[in-house]
């Protein structure tokens, strides 16, 4: 027990460290290659982040655990949107660009339809409900369409490039790679921890794999996208969570679905229930109060409500 703890904080002391040099390098080489931090957010930073769901949806998939696989890509999809943007516009109030607003998060909109259709197949041709190697496909098929947009957006938002000298470029880079390596470092300890803990509790492996793993494998985005907030950069914030969980759901599940089919039990609806109402949520959050395209503290704090009801039903289910 004394090693698990332990283990959980040099995990945190990691995640906080590696979220802050990978803020301010990220921004650093956005400034130097002439690109916008949003477009380093939707990318580098989200799918940095994002590796430890990778790892633990790949592994899971061909270990034959498919309710840890899905349970922790709809989990930590539900975590981005409403207990880390949660956290981090209590922080500080993050504005969205237009793009992200109209673009992205529409984006993030049609990779949880997706879901939710290739989870429920038993009610369009009365078979078993899985995502299989074809859906994978073409949840692959998806996230190159979203890389062919990223893309584009990287010429339409490039700026000037900045006069730091390619050795400035270098430094940048290799402090982002470090301070990435540090997020999942400390990502693995504290999902590692925390898991011994979670079994000793005798907590099932979809209840392990919707709140212990998704919170942990999110850790990254949450350390990342808190920072952001704080030191004022919202495009790496808000294109974190946003790349996330597009990433999530259109490349993780789709690796893992092409590794081994993923069945869907029923109970999943539930889940993939308040994912959706999650997105729609953060879309909806856009258009309230003044000014628009901004998530106030007040919206920030009926999120983390919203997570904490949806904690307290999937204990009272679990």
């Amino acid at each position: 027990m004394a090693g698990d703890i332990a283990m959980l904080v040099a995990g945190f002391v990691l995640l906080v460290k590696g979220a802050d040099w990978l803020v301010k390098s990220a921004s650093a080489l956005a400034r130097s290659l002439g690109v916008s931090d949003l477009v380093v957010g939707l990318t580098v930073v989200a799918f940095g982040t994002s590796a430890p769901e990778l790892v633990v949806s790949v592994l899971s998939s061909i270990k034959g655990s498919p309710d840890l696989s899905i349970g922790n890509v709809v989990g930590s999809n539900i975590c981005n949107i409403l207990l880390i943007l949660g956290v981090s516009a209590l922080i500080r109030p993050l504005f969205a660009t237009r793009g992200t607003v109209w673009k992205e998060i529409p984006f993030m909109l049609l990779a949880t339809a997706a879901l939710i259709v290739q989870a429920n197949d038993a009610y369009l041709d009365d078979s078993a409900s899985t995502i299989s190697r074809g859906d994978g496909l073409l949840l692959l098929l998806f996230f190159a369409v979203f890389l062919v947009y990223i893309g584009q957006a990287v010429g339409d938002l490039r700026r000037r490039p900045g006069q730091e000298r390619p050795a400035f470029r270098a430094k940048s880079g290799l402090l982002l790679g470090l301070s990435l390596a540090m997020l999942i470092g400390g990502a693995a300890w504290t999902v590692n921890g925390a898991k011994a803990l979670a079994l000793g509790l005798g907590l099932s492996e979809s209840l392990l794999g919707l709140t212990v793993l998704a919170v942990g494998t999110s850790l990254p985005e949450l350390a990342t996208s808190a920072v952001a907030a704080y030191r004022g950069n919202n495009e790496i914030a808000v294109g974190n969570i946003v790349g996330s969980n597009i990433f999530n759901v259109f490349f993780i599940l789709g690796v893992s679905a092409v590794a081994s089919p993923l069945p869907c039990g029923a109970f999943l609806n539930g889940d993939l229930a308040v994912m959706a109402a999650a997105s729609l949520l953060l879309f909806l959050a856009m258009f309230f109060g003044r000014p628009k395209h901004q998530v106030q503290r007040y919206e920030a704090g009926f999120f983390l409500l919203l997570y904490a009801g949806y904690i307290a039903w999937l204990a009272h289910r679990g």
